[in-house]
């Protein structure tokens, strides 16, 4: 008993100061209450880049702490911003612990650097700061000595409370959205930026939904969106025609009119058919072509059926039992051309196991000859749908030299079946599904 009220203590401690604390100091005054509490010499969130391939620590003032980052390799990338703001980047390094805390979902404690041989022996801990499989960051703690069974369960505990801080507190501040980019925006990137979803990942009891968008320098006005209803889980990608500001504007009508239909409880036939007819007015209105390929889904949670609509758009992979194979489409033309044209669904029944991989036509570049996409899907299968997506992306972007001639975006969904039985989570993600190394094993399940 003592020890759940000395949990439940420090829970409302965490609380209490997020929400006495302005918006933008939330984060700062949960990790100075753990400080405090657990007597560690330093406390902090780690937040993960947008580009995916580092961490970011915020920090105000003059403080020293920014750099305390006990050799995970930031130290020299302090970056000073306006008001007062500093940040210092954690590159994400294969087989280091920031690398195995994130992939793998678990908590990660190692020995701390010491500035000198006779300073006394501490650790670091770093615990994943997750929601539902969105990852957000870590939390990094420096302790004077190893933690103990308890002392780790309330980190991990506290750390997934603090993904719940950040997701209220960063709906009041850019703070949060500075500190995740590590490049300027142009217009039409920040255009492009609002219209994807808020969380780029989804776990659920069915099924494991990520995405990712690799944006060329013009951006080209790619998007992808999900909602998940009671008993069904709505999806898009759609691709923009053009460039640059016009084609963020077509996308942003695009995507307007799918989500305007699909809350007033639409179709998915209704769907694609409205965002056509406002694609053509618009046009018509103003004189100009903007059109709009896209795959749009509806998947029946309790059966497995997944309706897709193919606006003219690239077919999706379908990886099962160990091979890949474009799925074959009634293909109709792109919205946004024709206002009269008619939209057909195919349906596809989902297996346990199945992963559906959608991708936009940036993920088939003609000066990326070498790149195999059913390949590198069917080598990324034992990868969570999170890392999958960012592989894919990522491997596209080498194969064109960092230099994308379009927008590259990959969509990846893993059907498990049984919807309506709960997750088995710890701290705000399924680590028996993570991209692990098997130390997390599998528990059996007729639907895993």
């Amino acid at each position: 008993m003592e020890q759940i009220r000395a949990s439940d203590d420090l829970l409302a401690d965490v609380l209490d100061a997020a929400e006495n604390a302005s918006p933008l100091d939330a984060v700062e005054a949960v990790t100075a209450t753990l400080t405090r509490r657990l007597a560690a010499s330093t406390a902090f969130f780690l937040i993960a880049d947008m580009a995916g391939g580092a961490l970011v620590r915020m920090s105000h003032g003059s403080s020293d702490s920014a750099l305390a980052l006990q050799g995970l390799g930031g130290e020299e990338g302090l970056l000073r911003l306006d008001n007062g703001e500093q940040s210092v980047a954690v590159p994400i390094t294969a087989g280091g612990p920031v690398e195995a805390a994130l992939r793998t979902q678990t908590v990660q404690v190692f020995p701390a650097a010491r500035p000198r041989a006779d300073e006394p022996s501490g650790c670091v801990v770093l615990a994943p700061v997750t929601e539902r499989g969105e990852v957000l960051g870590l939390l990094q703690i420096s302790l004077p000595g190893d933690p103990d069974a308890p002392a780790l369960s309330e980190i991990v505990r506290i750390a997934h409370v603090l993904a719940f801080v950040i997701l209220a507190n960063r709906r009041h501040t850019d703070l949060f959205e500075r500190a995740e980019r590590s490049a300027l925006f142009s217009l039409p990137a920040e255009i492009q930026r609002r219209l994807l979803p808020p969380a780029f990942s989804c776990e659920a009891g069915a099924f494991t939904l990520a995405a990712w968008l690799e944006p060329s320098a013009s951006v080209g006005g790619d998007t992808f969106d999900y909602s998940l209803g009671r008993d069904v889980l709505h999806l898009s990608l759609t691709d923009s025609m053009g460039h640059g500001v016009p084609s963020a504007l077509t996308a942003t009508l695009c995507v307007g009119s799918l989500r305007n239909t699909r809350r007033r409880g639409g179709s998915l036939t209704d769907q694609a058919s409205t965002a056509n007819l406002a694609l053509c007015e618009h046009a018509a209105a103003n004189g100009a072509e903007n059109f709009a390929t896209g795959l749009l889904g509806r998947l029946d949670l309790m059966s497995g059926r997944l309706a897709l609509i193919n606006a003219g758009h690239v077919a999706p992979y379908l990886w099962r039992d160990g091979a890949v194979a474009a799925v074959t489409l009634d293909a109709d033309i792109p919205l946004g051309m024709f206002p009269e044209t008619r939209y057909r669904c195919t349906d596809l029944a989902l297996r346990p196991r199945d992963r559906l991989v959608l991708v936009t036509d940036g993920m088939l570049e003609r000066n990326a000859a070498s790149f195999d996409l059913r390949a590198e899907i069917a080598r990324t299968r034992t990868l969570h749908p999170r890392e999958a997506s960012r592989r894919l992306t990522g491997l596209m972007l080498e194969h064109c030299r960092q230099a994308l001639a379009d927008d590259a975006t990959v969509m990846v969904l893993d059907w498990h079946g049984g919807h309506g039985q709960s997750r088995r989570t710890v701290a705000g993600a399924e680590q028996w599904r993570a991209s692990a190394d098997r130390s997390v094993h599998e528990p059996s399940s007729s639907n895993a």
